[in-house]
Order: C-alpha cells, then sequence, then structure tokens
C-alpha cells in the first residue's frame, strides 16, 4: 500500500486560497440573483433561489486551475446552455412542463451538441435542459420565459467565476510567498 504524500504548506496556503476564494464568488453569485436579479425580474421566491442554485453551480464549473481552463470552461459552458436555452424556449412557448418532454429534450440537447462535435457537452447540456424543464414545473405560469432566466443565472455565475479565477490566479496566488523556498 502506498502512503499519499503530504501537502506542502506553500500547497497548503494555495488550497486556502482558492477555497476562499471560490467560497467568496459563490456567494457573491447566488446574492446577485437572488437580491439585485430578482428585483428586476422575478417569478417567484422558489424560482430566485434556483436561479441562484445555478448560478453558483456556474460559478463553481467556471474556476478552474488555471485562468486559461477557466475560460475553456466558460465558453463550454455557455455553448451547451445556449443548446439548452434555444431547445427548452421552442419547446415552452407551445407547451407546459411534462416529464416526457424533460426526457425528450435531454436527449435533444444531447444529440444537438455531440452533432456539433462537443461530445464533452454532453453532460452540462443535459443538465441545464433539466434544471430549465425542473424549473417550468415549478414556476408553470409564463415558464417560457424560464430559459432567459436561466441563461441569466448561467451568465452572472460564469462571468463572476471567470472574475474570482483572474483575482484568485492572476491577482493573488502570485501574491503568495512560500516560505520553503
Amino acid at each position: 500500500m502506498s502512503q499519499r504524500r503530504r501537502p506542502s504548506w506553500a500547497e497548503v496556503r494555495v488550497a486556502v486560497l482558492d477555497c476562499g476564494v471560490l467560497s467568496a464568488a459563490c456567494l457573491l453569485a447566488y446574492w446577485l440573483i437572488t437580491g439585485p436579479r430578482s428585483h428586476v425580474y422575478s417569478l417567484s421566491k422558489a424560482d430566485d433561489v434556483v436561479g441562484g442554485l445555478w448560478a453558483v453551480i456556474a460559478t463553481v464549473f467556471v474556476y478552474r486551475d488555471s485562468y486559461e481552463r477557466s475560460m475553456s470552461a466558460a465558453v463550454s459552458r455557455l455553448e451547451a446552455t445556449l443548446v439548452s436555452f434555444a431547445l427548452c424556449l421552442i419547446y415552452l412557448i407551445f407547451l407546459p412542463f411534462q416529464p416526457w418532454a424533460l426526457a425528450v429534450l435531454i436527449g435533444a440537447s444531447t444529440l444537438t451538441v455531440t452533432l456539433l462535435d462537443r461530445p464533452e457537452e454532453v453532460i452540462t447540456a443535459g443538465i441545464s435542459t433539466a434544471v430549465v424543464m425542473v424549473s417550468a414545473a415549478l414556476s408553470p405560469q409564463d415558464a417560457w420565459r424560464l430559459p432567459f432566466l436561466r441563461l441569466a443565472d448561467t451568465i452572472i455565475g460564469v462571468a463572476v467565476g471567470i472574475a474570482a479565477a483572474w483575482v484568485g490566479l492572476r491577482v493573488l496566488r502570485p501574491r503568495l510567498k512560500s516560505p520553503d523556498s
């Protein structure tokens, strides 16, 4: 049985910094959706909370171990969300939430990103579609607006995640002085 290597103090400090930056970014993303955005447009308190959760998920999804990987994750997240947005909007303009439609739209979103040669986005497109459609089950009144709200939540979460990655990885990390070096 091999033993795990203990992290150095420099690695621990970087990990604590990253956790702090990501935690603060998630709080900011949640607050932006459940606070200011909900004052601009809100379907319900429950929908605002789902939107806050969605923004937090986007923030976590984007914050990676390098700024370049964070940017790549942001593009991937937005592409998959746009596919989901389009399919769900088309459906919800004409029909209300139905469990069978949830399944069909998840299949259609994953097929679409696969055919667009973006198979790495299958999971994100499927999850995005599930969130929009379950939101439509929770807030059936004007459900066609939900793809717009979830897209806005995603954009805000991605923007917060990119800003956090820039601050954490490009501004704060380089300022950490290693006692080991």
